[in-house]
């Protein structure tokens, strides 16, 4: 199985750090958030890894080169335009097909185990959810037991959170635009499809958008 690390954003939130240090490159527990990232990805036996690269891409190239002094192999996908999420993940679909793909966020701090997707079956998609953070405004999905497994929905239920984790198959993209587009376009599309399958994670999870946030990893890992 294959990965894509989504580490394009300009982070525009942790600003002023982010104008002269990407924000996967943000250290946290002594070394740069995408490296702990890989070895997440390494330890579930995840070896071929895609990152997509915009803002001070040539930073993050560098740090991690052919990704071979971290048991992996990386392929790193250029937006000379960003492309926001759906627009980069459909760019760099060459490199991550056949077969369903890990999708990451290149800001996220999680203990989440990612051997976890390594068996799963999903129609479209398979998305890693998480209850609501109080510091959140609204939540994005909620999910009902089928027979299936848990399918994921949206409505008046919603009380989970999208941690940026998921398990993607070609077929989401097959109708979506070229160029830059969001991932949530063809995913909302999809759960409305009955075409998704998910799993609630209550573990350690930090979006780290904000320099609070940061501040909360860093606790974590001292």
């Amino acid at each position: 199985m294959r990965a894509m690390i989504l580490a394009a954003g300009r982070g525009e939130r942790l600003r002023p750090l982010t104008e002269r240090i990407p924000k996967p490159l943000v250290p946290v527990g002594g070394e740069p958030l995408i490296v702990h990232q890989m070895r997440w990805l390494h330890r579930a036996g995840i070896r071929d890894v895609v990152v997509n690269l915009h803002h001070l891409g040539a930073a993050i190239e560098s740090a991690l080169g052919s990704g071979s002094d971290l048991g992996v192999r990386i392929r790193y996908s250029h937006e000379p335009d960003l492309l926001e999420t759906g627009g980069g993940i459909k760019k760099a679909l060459p490199d991550l097909v056949p077969g369903p793909f890990v999708v990451l966020n290149g800001d996220i701090w999680t203990n989440y185990p990612f051997a976890n997707l390594l068996d799963v079956e999903a129609p479209k998609a398979h998305l890693v959810l998480t209850p609501t953070p109080g510091h959140r405004e609204h939540a994005d999905f909620h999910v009902e037991t089928s027979g299936r497994g848990l399918r994921v929905r949206r409505g008046p239920g919603n009380d989970l959170t999208y941690c940026g984790i998921a398990l993607l198959g070609e077929s989401l993209f097959a109708d979506t635009p070229n160029g830059a587009f969001s991932l949530t376009a063809p995913l909302f599309k999809a759960v409305a499809e009955d075409q998704v399958t998910g799993e609630v994670f209550r573990g350690n999870w930090i979006d780290i958008g904000t320099h609070e946030e940061l501040k909360r990893a860093r606790r974590l890992t001292a």
